[in-house]
């Protein structure tokens, strides 16, 4: 404990101190039985700690806004997974990284280790703003208007433990694109940004409301163009509304979309405009110096190198590397199978950059790596001193690189395996189809089950984790595919179809299938969502249709792959949000603590800060009245509008004047000293009025 708290007190950020402090206040908690376990699960999410299908243990999420991380805080990670995990570091689809088996009770002296490298875990979970994301070639793209870098680290600081985002009903992702070309998947995100320059100045052309899941959806264009200093007020506009209208108890109807596709785009948008007059800044100009030059690498003398196998490093270059926009330098990427690299190759991987790249480099959208500015002289040594560690493989972001979540490795909802099968998959291309490694419009992407962590939804061959029952009954694991999916240009993309269900063991038959299909019968340079589109979704169901008859089954089909008996159906609740807390006592408590905060930031003179979390204890207390009926809205309003209706209308309850339009007129005034205090000061009235009721209300009953 006494090294723990030294470890506090080298942390130059009084805030982040304090918040561990109160994880390891809450743990102690937990353990004594004094919070309940669905109030503490919100808690520890919203600090990136996400319990595991095994019991006992957690999958701690590391934050790296926009992918950007450096060889110091890899070599920092590797060393926290080496003493509180599993060794291994796994990189994400939204350029986290995440460790595992990792103990509760450790977890606080972990992220204090974390953050003296300025790394966090701090909302990478829950129902909070998620990683922000960008094209991992941001600010080397040859293809830029400009650098987005800065615009994604605004964002990310901008609502880091900001109180509009803290307990929304939902989690919320925001991608930043570097080009037209869309490479971090705007189109699938709550908002995503594709970089504009109108009559010389800069913007976005904005995207609303996408997202996979088990219900895909496009999103909807907000702004062909916003000027930059409008972006992060539109966006805390967007979260106040999702986080106000956006339903809180069907979880699976949570995520904006829905909330787009219940009131229409154009209602959205008004509901955006009304917050206007409450936020904390109607303008905000972006820092574009805020993050540091990069550090370029030592300069080499040009030798003469050997390479052992010219032709697998003729197929890396023109696979894994590329010019940069800076002349003399290149960007090399490393693919990783899995997205898996153990703690010790981690710290030579470090090592390998330091010789021949900028020491900051990038987590990728499919899990692979993006180095930086190297020297084209650096090249072949480079080449080398990967290819000794196994990360030199040709075919980045290729057919042949499968992008995988864990899946029934560690997670809650998985189905059936998506890790063991995809480097099964992977050996298909690369022992079979040769000629396809070169291939980067056709991506393979798997997930373990229909939520689509492995981004399968928008994957030219997707697949997710089901199951399948043959006649007796018994259960095999299975895989759905989906087929046609993709980015296109500018923030559209194509969401892929469902075709066919099929035992998992025939998954690699399947991809000889397609593969065959699309050399045989696809035309010279055909797209491969072109060539579905052209031989329509019947080709393709009658092309698999025999490998989903299971008349006949082998017994090895009843074994997942990576496992050694026969396939058992495990699922829990699943932690990544939607995390409901119902308990009358927890909802006033939480109001408490939200008041004690507005009191804190009011005493800051941070009056929007002061006045949100207020508005949350308005909401959690009027909440905590409406259970005791076992009246449950499903959304802040409609708690808001419940409350009047059952409260306030019959005269059950006192409050001066009319309480939704008080409560609502958190969008009507300016952020004001005046009115944070007149609304903190209704706040507490309220909380200790509804204390005193339900105390009355409880000596009733007993007598």
């Amino acid at each position: 404990m006494e090294s723990f708290r030294s470890e506090l007190e080298d942390l130059n950020n009084p805030i982040v101190a304090r918040d561990i402090i109160d994880l390891e206040n809450k743990i102690k908690l937990f353990r004594d039985g004094k919070i309940d376990d669905e109030k503490f699960r919100s808690l520890r999410l919203v600090r990136g700690i996400y319990g595991q299908r095994q019991s006992g243990v957690q999958m701690v999420r590391i934050k790296f806004p926009f992918g950007r991380i450096t060889t110091k805080q890899i070599r920092r990670v590797a060393d926290i997974s080496d003493e509180y995990a599993s060794s291994n570091l796994h990189a994400t689809t939204r350029q986290d990284i995440q460790i595992h088996f990792v103990s509760l009770d450790k977890t606080p002296e972990l992220w204090a280790k974390l953050e003296k490298d300025e790394i966090t875990t701090r909302e990478a979970c829950g129902n909070t703003v998620r990683n922000v994301t960008a094209s991992d070639t941001a600010g080397i793209d040859p293809k830029e208007l400009f650098d987005v870098s800065p615009y994604a680290h605004e964002v990310f600081k901008y609502f880091l433990r900001n109180p509009i985002c803290q307990e929304m009903g939902r989690k919320f992702k925001i991608a930043f694109s570097s080009s037209d070309d869309d490479t971090a998947f705007a189109f699938i995100h709550d908002i995503g940004f594709i970089p504009r320059i109108v009559d010389g100045k800069r913007g976005f052309k904005v995207v609303v409301g996408g997202g996979l899941g088990a219900n895909p959806t496009l999103a909807q264009v907000a702004y062909e163009f916003l000027e930059e200093d409008q972006i992060i007020p539109f966006t805390e506009a967007v979260l106040r509304v999702f986080d106000r209208y956006g339903e809180r108890n069907r979880r699976m109807k949570a995520r904006m979309k829905f909330l787009l596709n219940d009131i229409g785009l154009e209602k959205f948008m008004e509901l955006v405009k009304d917050e206007r007059t409450a936020l904390k800044n109607k303008l905000y100009k972006i820092d574009i110096k805020i993050l540091p030059e990069p550090a370029l690498p030592p300069i080499i003398v040009a030798e003469e190198v050997l390479i052992p196998n010219e032709r697998k490093f003729q197929l890396w270059q023109e696979t894994n590397v590329f010019e940069q926009k800076q002349r003399g330098f290149f960007g090399v990427y490393v693919k990783l199978p899995l997205g898996n690299m153990s703690s010790k190759l981690a710290r030579q991987f470090a090592d390998i950059i330091d010789l021949y790249a900028s020491p900051e480099f990038r987590i990728t959208v499919n899990q692979g790596y993006l180095l930086r500015f190297v020297r084209p002289e650096a090249l072949k040594l480079l080449y080398l001193a990967l290819d000794k560690l196994g990360l030199a493989e040709p075919g980045f972001d290729s057919v042949a690189d499968v992008t995988a979540c864990p899946g029934t490795d560690s997670c809650n909802l998985g189905i059936s395996d998506s890790t063991a099968i995809s480097l099964e998959l992977e050996k298909v291309v690369r022992e079979e189809f040769p000629g396809l490694i070169s291939n980067q419009d056709i991506k393979i992407k798997i997930s373990g089950c229909p939520n689509s962590c492995g981004q399968h939804g928008l994957a030219s061959i997707g697949l997710h984790g089901s199951t399948i029952k043959d006649k007796q009954g018994k259960m095999m694991p299975a895989l759905v595919v989906l087929l046609g999916g993709g980015k296109l240009k500018g923030g559209e993309g194509i969401i892929s179809d469902k075709i066919i269900k099929i035992p998992s063991k025939r998954g690699p038959q399947a991809l000889r299938f397609l593969l065959n299909d699309y050399e045989d019968n696809s035309t010279d340079g055909e797209y491969y969502h072109d060539y579905f589109k052209r031989m329509g979704r019947n080709h393709f169901y009658q092309l698999l249709k025999p490998l989903a008859d299971i008349t006949s089954v082998a017994p090895d089909e009843y074994i997942d792959w990576g496992q050694d008996r026969n396939f058992v159906l495990h699922t829990a609740v699943g932690e990544c949000a939607g995390v409901m807390i119902d308990l009358v006592a927890t909802l006033l408590a939480d109001s408490e603590d939200k008041l004690k905060w507005a009191k804190e930031t009011y005493d800051k003179k941070q009056y929007a800060d002061s006045i949100y979390h207020s508005y949350s204890a308005f909401i959690n207390t009027a909440k905590s009245l409406l259970l005791i009926r076992d009246i449950k809205p499903s959304t802040q309003y409609q708690t808001v509008n419940d409350f009047q209706r059952e409260f306030i209308d019959t005269r059950a309850f006192e409050f001066p004047g009319n309480f939704k339009e008080f409560v609502l007129s958190i969008n009507k005034h300016e952020p004001s000293d005046s009115f944070a205090l007149s609304y903190l000061t209704e706040s507490v009235k309220f909380l200790e009025e509804v204390l005193a009721y339900r105390s009355t209300e409880k000596e009733v009953m007993e007598k």
